[in-house]
């Protein structure tokens, strides 16, 4: 089974590819821009980012003890 950390590692980096995809997108103009997709894409980058720090944080607490 896949450890606790490694899944929030994952769980993060998919966060914060999802939060550049979402305005690379609206850029391009794959995507119209609105308030809530902003919104959307600005926690998807900031939930990736806390729980890739955690998962980090676990794993180096791992290999701590």
């Amino acid at each position: 089974m896949m450890e606790r950390y490694r899944i929030l590692i994952l769980l993060g980096v998919l966060g914060l590819v999802t939060g550049v995809a979402l305005p690379f997108l609206m850029v391009i103009g794959l995507l119209t821009s609105t308030l809530g997709l902003n919104f959307f894409a600005f926690i998807c980058q900031v939930g990736g980012l806390f729980l890739g720090l955690m998962g980090l944080a676990n794993y180096a607490r791992r290999g701590r003890d």
